[in-house]
């Protein structure tokens, strides 16, 4: 039986994982939960799981989940922060982890199962992006397994070589839905509101993820991602857009083969390989009936439209703390157009601004690019204000 550490588990990510362990209880079983503030929900799942440990990010509800679990009878230690975040990725009460914290704040706690040797399904993007030389190169040395969970990611794995490696790999193709903005010109783009952007098409996603397929950005995150988990060159990962989501993404050989993930958009299928590798398991989705698809159709993405995907390509060629500055910027101003504080177009301008301000430096460590994070943020924190 596999034993379940869970970050952000009131997300849509978690509450994936929740149901693939309703539908398998034989199979898993949860021992740890966190959430970032949703401090009542987490109480509920630990009621309803019974895990040994529950951590809450935000301290200033220690209290709450502390009174919370005790009202409720329940055994499960109550934690909190981030320092208990990484202590419980490590423990040894779970041997496999879900990393499904949203941005930054999910890097190290990523590292510190990565550093106990865990089997990681990796939704946490940030962790790559961010970290990737360092991630990569920590799952390597202490013999942890890592599984990418972003549909793409995962449809490359699937398609790539047993193990993962590149023999007679040509390109990576990524796919992208398009977001629900495909088609519109600039000018369409100007006065677009969160809700408009947060309305995706195919996927069920959290607020900030919407915005970041609304841009493109997202896609371009997945592209930094692709080139460190997979080791292929940025010249070498392609993307196409693709508004059915039926193809997830493909592998072009060398010999003129192309292999192509296909599935129903159900991130449940992307959890449930990485949970069972490499056994395949019943998710509850449902199977893709060919007679009733309608033709599949793919064209290039709109980098005039949509310049954030070029900004993604411009932080792999820069290295360093590049991809950590892109990231950062984009964080802040994807919360900043959330708020209603900057518009839908001032999230690429603010991110290539401060792409060219802040100071260049190289990935050495954790604290470098977290001092680099710190930095971009308060760089775009100032142009928005």
């Amino acid at each position: 039986m596999k034993t379940l550490c869970l970050l952000g588990a009131t997300g849509s990510i978690g509450q994936s994982t929740l149901k693939l362990v309703d539908q398998h209880p034989d199979r898993f079983r949860i021992t740890a939960l966190s959430a970032h503030t949703q401090v009542d929900a987490l109480i509920d799942l630990c009621r309803r799981y019974r895990p040994m440990h529950a951590c809450i990010a935000d301290t200033n509800q220690f209290a709450a989940l502390r009174d919370g679990l005790s009202a409720a009878g329940l055994s499960t230690t109550p934690l909190a922060g981030a320092d208990s975040l990484e202590a419980m990725a490590a423990d040894d009460s779970a041997n496999t982890v879900v990393a499904a914290i949203v941005g930054a704040a999910g890097v190290a706690s990523t590292l510190s199962a990565a550093r106990a040797g865990k089997r990681i399904l990796l939704a946490n993007k940030e962790s790559i992006v961010l970290a990737g030389q360092l991630l990569m190169e920590t799952v390597a040395a202490h013999g942890a397994q890592l599984f990418p969970v972003d549909s793409e990611h995962n449809a490359i794995f699937q398609c790539l070589p047993s193990g993962g490696g590149r023999d007679g790999v040509r390109r990576l193709i990524l796919t992208a839905s398009g977001g629900p903005f495909l088609g519109k010109t600039r000018a369409e783009l100007a006065a677009v509101t969160p809700e408009q952007a947060c309305r995706h098409p195919k996927w069920s996603m959290g607020r900030k993820i919407s915005v970041d397929s609304a841009t493109l950005m997202n896609k371009g995150l997945e592209v930094i991602e692709a080139h460190h988990l997979f080791g292929m060159p940025a010249e070498a990962i392609e993307v196409v857009v693709h508004p059915q989501s039926i193809v997830h993404s493909m592998v072009d050989y060398r010999d003129g083969s192309v292999l192509a993930q296909m599935g129903e958009p159900d991130m449940r299928t992307a959890i449930a390989y990485g949970l069972s590798y490499p056994e395949r398991i019943d998710t509850g989705v449902k199977a893709l009936d060919f007679r009733t698809l309608a033709a599949l159709a793919f064209q290039s993405p709109d980098g005039e439209t949509f310049p954030c995907l070029g900004l993604a390509y411009r932080a792999i060629g820069r290295g360093g703390n590049a991809p950590a500055v892109l990231n950062a910027a984009n964080e802040i101003a994807v919360m900043a157009f959330l708020e209603g504080r900057l518009p839908f177009l001032g999230i690429a301008d603010i991110v290539g601004e401060v792409l060219e301000t802040v100071h260049w430096e190289p990935a050495a460590d954790l604290s470098v690019l977290m001092a680099s994070d710190a930095e971009a943020r308060r760089c775009a924190i100032q142009r928005i204000h």
